[in-house]
């Protein structure tokens, strides 16, 4: 693959009032590999996307495209090709399918071409209805929508930003085993020309979907590599079946799920 786009996040630090939410994190994205952020709550995952996203300060680098994401402001960030999605869908309820789409692709039009009258659905928004499967359903208001499908409207708005780094909060959070299947084979169609970053604590849909895992834990990186690279590290085992793991949270009972179910099957 050639000219493959990289995220690339240089001693990345975040401070709250004297609190260290994410402490010096080298971390580096790639595009066509799906790549997957797990680690317990407070682990800093969802701050090291805000800072990536210009919705908190932080301090290092992350370079996307030759530019410095730390340096630009949020909206910026956007027309540079960095999208991102939350832990609850933020689509507009009352609108349709297709009218939401419709808004999300002009953050690419001139000011000037958002009050013309449309005529007919524009291409790009044509195709993202039809990748995310939602094309029977154009006119439908999303406030109708199942929660799966609220959450494949949400990558199909960043789909006709043509976001080249995908941010992706817990996208499969509430969603039934049928519809994280298709939001798993979505990610995959759609990975191919992207980055793709996926906060997860699903550790089937991690097991079944990643290409590239990071563990966070306090703020900074505790592991990263497949699948089965992640389940064999030590400092995983230490921290989550270690002496830790009898005041693990549920989130951190999910990574010991992960390494304690890839113990089951190998004994």
């Amino acid at each position: 693959m050639t000219n493959v786009d990289q995220l690339v996040i240089e001693g990345l630090t975040v401070d709250f009032d004297g609190f260290r939410a994410v402490d010096g994190v080298d971390l580096t994205m790639t595009q066509g590999v799906l790549n997957f952020l797990i680690g317990p709550n407070g682990a800093g995952k969802t701050t090291l996307v805000d800072a990536i996203t210009g919705l908190v300060s932080g301090t290092g680098r992350v370079t996307f495209r030759g530019a410095d994401l730390l340096t630009m402001r949020s909206h910026r960030i956007v027309r540079h090709g960095v999208g991102r999605t939350f832990q609850t869908a933020t689509v507009f309820e009352e609108l349709s399918v297709l009218q939401n789409l419709d808004i999300a692709g002009g953050v690419h039009r001139k000011a000037w071409q958002l009050v013309l009258p449309r005529r007919g659905v524009p291409d790009y928004v044509a195709s993202a209805l039809e990748t995310i499967g939602l094309s029977h359903l154009a006119d439908t208001p999303a406030g109708f929508l199942a929660h799966g499908q609220k959450q494949w409207l949400e990558i199909g708005m960043l789909l006709v930003q043509d976001a080249s780094v995908m941010l992706l909060d817990e996208p499969v959070a509430g969603m039934s085993a049928e519809e994280r299947e298709a939001t798993g084979d979505l990610l995959r169609r759609i990975g191919a020309d992207r980055t793709i970053v996926v906060i997860e604590h699903d550790m089937d849909f991690v097991r079944s979907f990643a290409d590239h895992v990071t563990v966070m834990h306090a703020g900074r990186i505790l592991a990263e590599g497949s699948v089965a690279d992640v389940q064999a590290d030590p400092r995983v085992q230490e921290v989550y079946l270690g002496h830790a793991a009898a005041e693990a949270t549920d989130e951190e009972l999910a990574v010991v799920g992960l390494v304690a179910q890839d113990e089951e099957e190998a004994s």
